[in-house]
């Protein structure tokens, strides 16, 4: 399971039918639970984004989605059951939002007061026209203001299907995709079976919600759980870490995005480059942060690294079937100058690694808001961010019949003002998915970062280290500028 854009899915024609879920308590003329439950930190500042957005004539659009296949004859029947069952099992995905005395509450309905109806939209006889269709499907049809907050579907054939589902971020996080995946398929197939489905329990994410909300709302900025934070912007001299390489970006103004997604390593290199991160004494994914690291030095960047980094906060075991948004965003920083081989780096990693995790309980909502308020009440991050993330896809639920449920996940958004990537790891090999902003410069920036990176991780695969030192590919393009250089970048 891997994650890249909709756009480059090769999805089989077919009839496609959707599923709509609608409340019997409305219907009825029944009132939601007037009490509710309190929105996480997340969701109340996502919530507000879209809000102000849409005050301004100016909306913020994305989704998540994820897509999967079904073998056989699709039973349509059992398949909305399977969807009812599984939007019923998580309390997330039956709420509402509504702004109450300036707070976000979330009202879940009962599983009992949910029904879905189906709709025939239509046979697509090309993959282009369905792709097409899929992308602006999604795009009009999820919305942060409005109920529900997902849309589901499948692409019927006479002899398979591709499921899809695509959420609001409000509802979810990537780390829920391979849930949907898990559940969904599972119990479709104890339906078609005629057996009853057992899952593992799913806690809900609105208990994690208030649990983190009575833990962190009262905090001011002289916590001393914030000193972390405050080391790090001391040393960064923002509460942002800034990425290093010119974008081309005008401060104050949004652009569209790109979205792209590459193989860096097959399979058999993946698991050199594994082992060989292994025995320097880290994961891969430090192995990665390190060799991107050193590739945004080399390109015009500072010798120490600054970023955000997310970190799943479902813990071991407890949240790990539920779906929810269980991200916190932290800052990470190590020193990759020039000079230091790949195990020295790998350490400096591994080292500031251990630093953010023991750190990790603040909110990034809470400590923004807290540590810089001005920035806070923006409707963006102010400048183009430094951002890595990576998820080792072998390690999710169900992830033994990915081969045969072929689950994608897709991210999309209107506009950006920077670039943000992501890293997965599956049986495939390494991948990376990056979206950013769709200028000259971006362009050249990016492309030339990714081939760097891509040499890199290919050099650690072969060498078991970085070798000589690294230098960008032979210029095919004008040459890349730090971030600030030519007063393009703020």
């Amino acid at each position: 399971m891997r994650q890249f854009p909709l756009e480059m899915h090769e999805v089989t024609p077919g009839r496609v039918v959707e599923w709509r879920l609608r409340s019997t308590a409305e219907q009825a003329g029944e009132r939601v639970d007037a009490a509710g439950r309190r929105a996480s930190f997340n969701q109340d500042k996502h919530f507000t984004v879209a809000e102000e957005s849409r005050a301004a004539d100016d909306p913020a659009a994305s989704w998540l989605a994820v897509t999967f296949e079904v073998a056989g004859a699709l039973d349509e029947a059992a398949l909305a059951q399977s969807l009812l069952s599984f939007v019923g099992r998580h309390e997330v995905l039956r709420c509402a939002f509504r702004r109450l005395a300036g707070e976000l509450a979330c009202e879940p309905l009962a599983p009992g007061e949910l029904a879905l109806d189906s709709e025939e939209v239509g046979a697509f006889d090309s993959s282009e026209l369905l792709r097409g269709f899929l992308v602006e499907r999604f795009k009009r049809s999820i919305d942060t203001l409005s109920w529900p907050l997902f849309t589901m579907g499948a692409v019927v054939r006479a002899d398979s299907a591709t499921v899809y589902l695509a959420f609001d971020h409000i509802v979810c996080d990537g780390m829920s995709m391979p849930i949907v995946v898990h559940e969904v398929l599972t119990s479709y197939e104890a339906l078609c079976r005629g057996e009853e489905c057992v899952l593992a329990p799913a806690p809900s994410y609105l208990d994690f919600a208030d649990e983190q909300r009575r833990r962190y709302l009262s905090i001011d900025a002289g916590d001393a759980r914030l000193d972390y934070w405050k080391t790090f912007i001391a040393r960064n001299g923002a509460f942002f870490p800034r990425f290093p390489l010119d974008l081309g970006v005008e401060p104050d103004r949004m652009y569209p995005i790109v979205n792209e997604a590459s193989l860096l390593l097959d399979a058999a290199e993946a698991d050199v480059f594994e082992k060989t991160c292994l025995a320097a004494g880290g994961k891969p994914f430090m192995g990665v942060l390190a060799a991107v690291a050193v590739c945004l030095r080399e390109a015009g960047g500072p010798g120490v690294y600054r970023g955000f980094m997310p970190v799943s906060e479902r813990g071991r075991g407890t949240w790990a079937d539920s779906v929810g948004w269980f991200v916190n965003t932290m800052p990470i920083e190590f020193d990759a100058s020039p000079g230091r081989d790949f195990a020295q780096v790998m350490a400096a990693v591994r080292e500031g690694f251990a630093e953010m995790i023991g750190h990790i309980d603040v909110p990034f909502v809470r400590a923004w808001e807290l540590l810089a308020p001005e920035e806070f009440a923006a409707r963006s991050w102010p400048y183009p961010v430094n951002f890595f993330s990576y998820i080792d896809m072998r390690k999710c639920r169900g992830a033994e019949r990915h081969e045969e449920w072929r689950p994608a996940s897709h991210v999309w958004s209107a506009r950006a003002n920077g670039a943000c990537s992501w890293f997965q790891r599956d049986t495939d090999g390494l991948h990376m998915n990056s979206i950013y902003v769709d200028t000259p410069a971006a362009r050249r920036t990016m492309g030339d970062f990714l081939e760097a990176l891509r040499r890199t991780v290919q050099e650690i695969t072969r060498s078991g280290g970085f070798g000589r030192p690294l230098a960008l590919p032979p210029p095919r393009r004008p040459a890349l500028a730090p971030a600030g250089h030519g007063g393009r970048s703020r």
